[in-house]
């Protein structure tokens, strides 16, 4: 017959391993140590193996088996505590998951905190991300696709969507250094700006779709990931806009540099939490939009430090004339 081992014998049998004694284990348990005794010895009848040394010692010592089945055991209690944890959410409320889609220029390291913070405070509700770009994180909403998105404000919002403000990123114009708009002297004026290859993410979505924003020039490549966007950047193939936090370490590093281009200046824009009227966060959506609340301005007060320090490092060099129109606009706020 084979061993039917309990989550009740399991839990004992870790409480002995864990403080190290029966008596403590009894303690730990409220239980009477006799009870602890009985538990450990139906166990090893059960599993017919032997996880205690009593003998010739005052503590039990776990056995070489005994070692072997401690992991084991830690991980069905483990996935027991798990399943007592999601039905005490369920039974207030909690979400079982929560799927959130996030627009590519949110800054990365907002997200990875948020997220973090998520898993420590909800380690029993699932989570599902989707990255997108432009329209999309605002129709996977509308066709109920997720709970949640984090975004920038349409031109049109929809009375199906509640918008709560959470913060702001920005867009930067940049080019390989190589590239005949980075060597350009001086703001570079829209008739030059059209003749150079413009990168493009295009707009996977049906809320946007057939719309451009921020293109200018005559000839434009276009793809749906903003990373292969970036790689594309650097190669020299083309100029493009993107994510001010995603960019300032290649600019550091040289590899890029940031455009003084006229039609297209550095843009700041807020960003938004949206949910669907009917389908109000829970508790853990909720914690969510708080959290990035909190967390967006720590991180855009960094790039914005850092970003005016590229600023001015660029007035020194003479690249970038002193202009108010493009001080306000600049940096993320």
């Amino acid at each position: 017959m084979q061993a039917n081992p309990t989550l009740d014998q399991l839990q004992v049998f870790l409480a002995v391993a864990e403080t190290g004694s029966f008596s403590s284990a009894a303690r730990h348990l409220n239980r009477a140590q006799s009870v602890i005794s009985y538990t450990i010895a139906n166990l090893e009848a059960q599993l017919e193996l032997k996880l205690f040394t009593r003998e010739g010692t005052r503590e039990p010592m776990l056995t070489v088996e005994g070692k072997a089945m401690l992991a084991d055991a830690r991980r069905m209690v483990g996935v027991l505590q798990d399943i007592r944890a999601r039905a005490d959410g369920l039974k207030r409320g909690l979400e079982a998951e929560v799927t959130i889609a996030v627009d590519v220029t949110t800054p990365s390291p907002a997200l990875v905190r948020v997220l973090s913070g998520f898993e420590a405070e909800f380690p029993s509700v699932a989570l599902k991300l989707n990255i997108g770009a432009i329209g999309v994180t605002w129709d996977q909403l509308l066709r109920r696709q997720c709970d949640l998105s984090i975004g920038g404000i349409p031109q049109t919002i929809s009375d199906e969507l509640v918008s709560v403000r959470v913060g702001d990123t920005s867009m930067t114009p940049v080019a390989a250094p190589s590239h005949p708009l980075a060597t350009y002297k001086g703001r570079v004026p829209l008739s030059e700006v059209r003749q150079h290859i413009q990168l493009v993410v295009s707009d996977v979505s049906k809320t946007t779709e057939g719309k451009d924003f921020g293109v200018f020039a005559y000839r434009t490549w276009r793809m749906t990931d903003v990373s292969t966007k970036r790689d594309l950047i650097l190669s020299g193939l083309g100029w493009g806009g993107l994510p001010t936090w995603m960019i300032l370490e290649d600019v550091g590093a040289g590899r890029l540099k940031i455009l003084d281009l006229e039609p297209y200046p550095e843009r700041a824009y807020d960003l938004h939490a949206f949910y669907r009227v009917d389908s109000p966060p829970g508790p853990a959506g909720s914690w969510l939009i708080e959290q990035f609340k909190q967390e967006l301005p720590k991180v855009c007060s960094t790039l914005q430090h850092m970003s005016e320090h590229e600023k001015r490092s660029r007035l020194s060099q003479g690249a970038l004339r002193s202009s108010p129109s493009m001080t306000a606009a600049s940096t993320v706020r």
